[in-house]
């Protein structure tokens, strides 16, 4: 009997040597942002082509989970619902069945997922399905409801590993006044990031006991104040100005990015994106050093890794055969006929019949006196012949509604001034470029564009020049209305633009044409109640036969010097390996 207590008393003390040891946790975070929709391999618009897509991502998802099994934490960083025809459909043609962006969710087991702005663009009815349909959680800390002043969603969540307790916080850019009809969000305000991170990180660090904290943003690194009013992109900010972030996976400007910065506290904080379209991931590798269950050091590690060199999934296509069949069917169908090509290409070297079309359409359903739009895609062409619904995504890009607002002649002047500085450089001789361009950093890259495209407003009602060796606030000239009666700036017009620019978008109505914020929506005379590419359906539909307008009513001059320019530079835009 002696001897069995010697051996128990042995093997008690054998157990206590080993849990006093240090023991290793290995986990491994993945974040996917921007990903609009690009779940399979090619585009049902064929606008984003073969590579990246969730079909891949999927494939790097499985091989992590070989090696890390369930120490594999999978978070998606918003603007998931909009994008590309298929999210398109089940938003607001098959609002019954399972909703698409959470049954692939589901299906690669994402464990975490964020609020984007084009997730709140859809409409909240659409959002909270799909919210409600994921198998995760759905964060959205300064998403508030205004009737109970608390957070929408959940503003963190706790997982914990073999141990290891992680917290996640996440936000979205409080800019969403800024460009969404409040249609679509009402009855939530947007807090301020940093008050907010602050708020729930004082909470976070004294009731959650956490090994490590992450921010999950859905905004942007520069710091950009809009309208006095929203700090758009601050996740830099966030993470420098509010101490206890280990890492931030942040997205929204669809930059790649990978950087450690040093907090105000002198902590290292990790910061990193993975742009669109599921092309990268970007990874935190996470070591802990545990002794008696506690973690008593952390190695965390970031990684940007390019999905586009995995193979499609074979298994995640097989089991979405039936919703793509489905949708395919939807956006091949033939709506009508046009008589020409019309392409986006031209479009930042002179007017064209591609934004003449909208244009047209934009006064037809408004019955405004003049338009305003920009070009949403770069690249597209839509060649004569049958037009399908798949066209019409090409097109029109986005699910801006259309307003109806009233400016005076001055303010169209001054918001062209606004737009045509964003669009061109200011030509000081015959070799300068025409469109204004980034400079390269080093002399392997090629230049950019200096600013938005979707910016680049264009009007269509009235007559006018844009001198290009002029500067700002001097560039514009506007001859006369369309049909030539004369254009008054002391005159209130009616004038047709999209829901992102009347709310301030771009900031072309407020910074150009002097207009506060709170003003915009006392001059919306008129709103449509669904997405301006449903009424480019029903245009076509009813007619059938579109015959591309011709009537291009303004030009750059000096045409001596434009004509040349505008030839490099389309060379240099779409000729060279030029991204966006």
């Amino acid at each position: 009997m002696k001897r069995f207590y010697t051996s128990l008393i042995f093997l008690s003390l054998l157990a206590s040597t080993i849990f006093a040891q240090k023991s290793r946790v290995h986990l491994r975070m993945m974040q996917t942002s921007d990903i609009h929709s690009n779940f399979f391999p090619k585009s049902v618009d064929n606008i984003q082509g073969s590579n990246g897509g969730l079909s891949r991502v999927s494939s790097l998802v499985n091989e992590r989970r070989e090696t890390f099994g369930d120490n594999l934490i999978l978070m998606d960083n918003g603007d998931i619902l909009q994008g590309q025809p298929i999210a398109y459909y089940y938003n607001f043609i098959d609002s019954v069945s399972p909703h698409i962006c959470a049954e692939v969710m589901n299906y690669m087991r994402f464990d975490i997922g964020n609020i984007g702005n084009h997730d709140i663009e859809t409409g909240r009815g659409v959002m909270e399905r799909w919210i409600e349909q994921c198998n995760f959680p759905v964060l959205g800390a300064n998403i508030i409801n205004t009737q109970t002043n608390e957070p929408l969603l959940l503003p963190y969540v706790m997982i914990e590993r073999d141990g290891v307790r992680v917290a996640v916080l996440g936000l979205v850019t409080p800019a969403i006044p800024a460009w969404l009809h409040e249609g679509l969000w009402k009855g939530l305000r947007f807090d301020d990031m940093q008050e907010t991170a602050q708020k729930w990180m004082d909470i976070i660090r004294t009731t959650e006991n956490p090994d490590v904290v992450i921010g999950l943003f859905h905004a942007g690194q520069e710091h950009v104040r809009l309208f006095d009013e929203y700090n758009e992109n601050a996740s830099l900010t966030v993470a420098r100005e509010v101490p206890g972030f280990d890492a931030v996976f942040f997205g929204h400007d669809h930059q790649i990015d990978s950087k450690t910065i040093v907090n105000k506290a002198g902590q290292s904080v990790i910061l990193l994106n993975p742009g669109n379209d599921g092309k990268v991931v970007a990874e935190l590798d996470m070591t802990f050093e545990m002794k008696n269950g506690k973690v008593v050091n952390k190695t965390l590690n970031p990684l940007i890794t390019d999905a586009t060199t995995y193979p499609v999934d074979a298994d995640y296509m097989k089991h979405f055969d039936g919703q793509r069949a489905i949708v395919d069917g939807f956006v091949n169908k033939r709506i009508g006929y046009i008589t020409d090509d019309i392409s986006t290409r031209k479009a930042f070297f002179g007017p064209t019949t591609f934004l003449d079309l909208i244009h047209q359409v934009q006064l037809d359903i408004t019955g405004a006196d003049i338009s305003l739009t920009a070009p949403l895609v770069m690249r597209t062409v839509i060649k004569k012949g049958d037009i399908t619904i798949n066209d019409l995504f090409n097109i029109y890009k986005y699910e801006n509604m259309l307003y109806m607002m009233k400016l005076t002649g001055q303010e169209i002047k001054d918001l062209l001034e606004e737009s045509y500085y964003l669009w061109t450089n200011q030509m000081k001789s015959p070799d300068d470029h025409l469109i204004l361009l980034k400079e390269p950093t080093d002399e392997n890259e090629t230049p950019r564009l200096a600013n938005f495209y979707f910016n680049f407003d264009s009007a269509f009602g009235i007559c006018y020049t844009v001198d290009v060796t002029k500067p700002y606030r001097e560039k514009i000239q506007i001859t006369s209305m369309a049909d030539g009666t004369p254009f008054d700036l002391n005159k209130t017009y009616k004038v047709a633009v999209n829901s992102y620019r009347g709310n301030g978008g771009g900031e072309l109505l407020t910074r150009g044409a002097g207009i506060s914020q709170g003003e915009l929506k006392k001059r919306v005379m008129f709103a449509t109640d669904h997405d301006l590419r449903y009424y480019l359906m029903k245009y076509v539909q009813k007619r059938d036969t579109i015959t591309p307008p011709y009537d291009h009513q303004w030009r750059f001059i000096p045409e001596e010097w434009v004509e040349p320019a505008a030839e490099r530079d389309f060379e240099l835009l779409y000729k060279s390996q030029y991204k966006m």
